[in-house]
């Protein structure tokens, strides 16, 4: 239907997993690289989760084509099984002979470890990756735990990971299985795709599929961000019936009617919040309740200022008295009031209502945030109006990594960070981080920096972040399939931070003495240690590169 008229080779945005059009975004590199961990000399237990359709599958299918040198993976895709269920799926993934009269758990588990000890005086590892496992039953998970015991004086004989939706952590924070939760040692929750990465996903997949030209307009993407909110398994429903639609009414170019039109009818009924005529009925709706309660507020203040005026005229007439009679040993002299002075600047004692007041005095549109941003790597720098901020500053060498972690991620990483607060009375506001310690933060602003208690600032921050680096390779991801220059590159960063004697001549091929030297340095440097360089690694190999912009965490809280 429509791929000839469209001139595609294949439909693109078909729903099933294929690791040819994976999107390599900033989260799924992250989440790829914590498996790629999983699957090393020091993995562990990963925990990979994320919503329905933000492509967790999808990735492990990825990692699965890497290929992996001397790895040997079990794939467990059905966790409805009971215990011997689950042990035998294990057992028949790998080929583990076991004798079948009497069949049970014990004879599984003394062949699965027999197995296990052979495949690792072999030089093998071995990896269990269970989907969906928020689906596991708990006395499956406490065999999980039991299979992480199967290990040598130094190492662990069966690399586990488990892969589910968001009801696998509150499953894992059960008291009951807190055992099991405890030996976790790397976890990652993949978020949906913003709205530029959403656009990006569109435009990759098409061009995976042949596509030469634009199909989709500007406004058409940004109304397909708004509807699926960045999951890639709806951006593939409304993109497939978008096409359609557009096939069926002649047209080469997909437009927001065409798109709202198609998430109707491959979704369903579409939310007020995406309808055009309902956004406008809801806008008088809270423009009257808005006026109501602005009147009830004036109602309110008139009300207690005449209940305070009333009250305090007596007082102020005895206070006048008393002021006016001569002090005498039966009339002593009045106390000196308490003093009202603010508290000096430095303070960092958190009081979250004047903070917040403090924060939505400064704050500013976040073009002018990123303009602020901007100029602390380069000044020189232009963005064209109406140009994408990002795209322009890959011109530069310059890249946008937008991320979700904690204050201990934004000090690894030691990057000026432009974070999103929803404050109390103005809502989401953007503001640039400049400096932080353990008690506070420092934004600058049009107005000067503004320090605030973390304890403030934790009621407000999502985690959610957008910093810039620069890249000194062509990949985001290096690793084991990585040939040329990036392999070099490596090198001579890791011998500048870390006295690491490289190889003479400097290898273009990623080997596993790189993948050694990069664990060491991820380990001193508190990041992952998955022998791998992803883009956390890569900003950290850029520390001490001139005109490199920092976090301060001075004593006053100023950059």
């Amino acid at each position: 239907m429509y791929i000839e008229f469209f001139q595609l080779r294949e439909m693109p945005f078909s729903i099933t997993p294929d690791p040819a059009y994976l999107y390599m975004s900033p989260r799924h590199q992250e989440a790829l690289g914590h498996l790629l961990y999983g699957t090393g000399q020091y993995g562990g237990f990963v925990q990979l989760t994320g919503e329905v359709g933000t492509g967790k599958t999808t990735i492990v299918r990825t990692l699965l084509e890497q290929k992996l040198d001397k790895v040997d993976v079990a794939f467990v895709h059905n966790p409805r099984l009971n215990e011997q269920e689950f042990v035998q799926a294990i057992c028949d993934e790998l080929g583990v002979r076991y004798a079948r009269d009497p069949l049970t758990l014990k004879t599984l588990l003394d062949a699965l470890n027999e197995h296990l000890l052979r495949a690792h005086a072999e030089g093998r590892r071995t990896v269990l990756i269970i989907d969906e496992a928020q689906n596991l039953q708990p006395e499956v998970l406490e065999q999980v735990r039991l299979l992480t015991n199967l290990e040598t004086a130094k190492e662990k004989l069966l690399r586990i990971m488990l892969i589910g939706q968001p009801e696998l952590s509150a499953l894992l924070a059960r008291p009951d299985l807190r055992q099991l939760a405890s030996r976790i040692t790397a976890r990652f929750h993949l978020t949906p795709l913003g709205a530029r990465e959403t656009a990006e996903y569109i435009e990759h997949r098409l061009k995976v599929a042949g596509s030469h030209g634009e199909i989709f307009t500007p406004p058409a993407l940004d109304e397909i961000h708004r509807f699926t909110k960045g999951v890639p398994r709806l951006i593939n429903i409304v993109c497939d019936r978008a096409l359609l639609g557009a096939y069926a009414q002649n047209a080469r170019r997909i437009t927001p009617e065409i798109v709202r039109k198609a998430a109707r009818e491959a979704i369903g009924q579409l939310p007020d919040e995406f309808d055009p005529h309902a956004r406008r009925r809801w806008r008088w709706i809270e423009f009257g309740w808005a006026a109501a309660l602005l009147l009830s507020l004036a109602l309110l203040a008139w009300s207690l200022t005449r209940h305070h005026d009333a009250a305090t005229a007596p007082v102020a007439k005895a206070a006048s008295l008393t002021a006016a009679a001569p002090a005498t040993s039966e009339s002593p002299a009045p106390a000196p009031a308490a003093s009202t002075a603010a508290p000096p600047a430095a303070s960092v004692a958190a009081d979250p209502a004047a903070d917040f007041a403090m924060l939505e005095q400064t704050a500013e549109p976040l073009g002018a945030v990123m303009s602020r941003l901007i100029r602390l790597w380069d000044s020189k720098i232009i963005v064209p109006r109406g140009e994408n901020v990002c795209a322009a500053l890959k011109r530069e060498r310059l890249e946008c990594y937008r991320g979700h972690g904690s204050w201990a991620d934004l000090t690894q990483m030691n990057r000026p960070t432009i974070l999103t607060l929803e404050l109390p009375g103005s809502g989401a506001q953007n503001f640039l981080l400049t400096a932080l310690d353990a008690q506070s933060a420092s934004f600058a602003t049009a107005y000067g920096p503004v320090r605030v208690p973390l304890a403030s600032l934790d009621g407000v921050w999502n985690g959610e972040f957008l910093l810039l680096w620069r890249r000194g390779t062509a990949e985001t991801y290096v690793g084991p399939q990585t040939r040329g220059a990036s392999v070099a590159y490596l090198w001579r960063r890791l011998a500048a931070l870390d006295g690491v004697t490289p190889p003479t001549p400097l290898p273009t091929r990623f080997g596993p003495q790189l993948g050694d030297a990069l664990t060491q340095f991820q380990k001193s440097r508190g990041l992952v240690a998955d022998g791998v360089a992803g883009i956390r690694t890569l900003i950290a190999l850029g520390d001490d590169i001139p005109q490199t912009p920092t976090l301060a965490a001075t004593a006053d809280g100023t950059p």
